[in-house]
């Protein structure tokens, strides 16, 4: 029996230290008893400073409705493959949660019990499986009847410069303003059957070895002069000796461009924009970290900025990031985004051979 006992509590040692887990023990004063090392990563937590703390002071910093856990799991409620989100500095976990009370012999509830699994890569993975279809079936159509849309608006076009230039040189000012609107909307038409185009796969793609450092030196001033407008500091912390990826130097650009442009924006007047250079050797994979400091993404919307035609610009398409997503997912790569409330981080990792 002892030995049995002795057996048990090895493994839950072991439990508690080396398996890939979240766990977490709490008593009926609904103080945090004992916590994996797991757990302390993900959350964010100091094993030694939280252990024999009340749980709402270990999530002092949460609103009650943002925590956790709740009271409610002393009397008894169940929580089965709960989805959770959980943000912790600047990184996002998709996490699966279940939960249940501890009994004694007599039935008694003597605490109870929190596990959750990081289910960050699967979820990421799924939700990059059902953009690609979406991506795929608009850019066939895009392709498909892009041209029928740009050849009658360039005979509307042609004819609409005809017509303004007649009214010009009868003095009609006002009705040449018509035309002149008339003919930005044509424009504004043009650069979304453009942006549709580049869903559907490009014909001239070139992948080749790309220093992604030399990438983002060749836009950084593109980048601060969208920065200067906006009263943005633009921080750019390089890494030296970067590893190569396999890319399309171009496409790149445009990623990045996109990225830290809507930064920028989202910030309005003044602020900082970071990118940082960093090469994960373990996942090989090199990762660009942008973050700025604006008000940040709710939560609400996280999960839908790279839909195709979501966006929260009074004039966007919603396409731009959907097109990033794509232009990544197509080298094997992904793009992350945590937002805390306060500030957005976008990290775009890229596998290099």
């Amino acid at each position: 029996m002892q030995h049995e006992l002795n057996l048990l509590q090895r493994f839950a040692g072991t439990f508690l230290k080396d398996v890939n887990l979240g766990v977490m023990l709490i008593n009926t004063d609904f103080e945090l008893i004992d916590i994996s090392d797991m757990a302390c990563r993900v959350l964010g937590l100091d094993r030694e400073q939280v252990l024999q703390l009340p749980m709402e002071q270990v999530f002092a910093d949460l609103p009650a409705e943002h925590q956790l856990v709740q009271r409610s799991i002393l009397d008894g409620m169940v929580v089965r493959n709960h989805a959770l989100s959980w943000t912790n500095n600047q990184e996002r976990y998709e996490l699966l949660v279940d939960s249940n009370v501890l009994r004694d012999e007599e039935s008694r509830v003597v605490g109870a019990y929190i596990i959750f699994k990081d289910v960050t890569n699967l979820r990421s993975l799924e939700e990059q499986v059902q953009r690609s279809d979406r991506l795929a079936m608009i850019g066939q159509i895009a392709a498909g009847t892009a041209h029928e849309i740009r050849n009658p608006l360039t005979s509307i076009k042609g004819f609409l410069q005809v017509i303004r230039k007649t009214l010009q040189d009868q003095g009609l000012e006002k009705e040449s303003g018509y035309t002149e609107v008339m003919l930005q909307e044509i424009n504004r038409i043009n650069e979304l059957v453009n942006e549709f185009l580049l869903l559907s796969k490009p014909k001239n793609v070139t992948y080749d070895k790309v220093d992604v450092s030399q990438v983002l030196r060749d836009i950084l001033p593109i980048i601060n002069n969208e920065a200067i407008l906006h009263r943005v500091v633009v921080q750019y912390e390089a890494m030296y000796d970067l590893p190569l990826v396999v890319a399309d130097r171009e496409m790149l650009k445009q990623v990045f461009l996109n990225i830290c442009k809507n930064g920028i924006e989202a910030m309005g007047d003044g602020g900082f924009l970071t990118i940082t250079e960093k090469a994960d050797v373990e996942e090989r994979k090199v990762n660009i970290i942008i973050h700025d400091t604006g008000p940040g993404i709710p939560m609400y919307v996280v999960d839908k900025i790279f839909d195709p035609f979501f966006t929260t610009k009074v004039e966007g398409t919603g396409l731009g990031l959907s097109v990033c997503q794509r232009i990544i997912h197509d080298i094997g790569g992904h793009i992350r985004v945590s937002s805390k409330g306060f500030g957005t981080t976008f990290t775009v990792s890229i596998p290099f051979p």
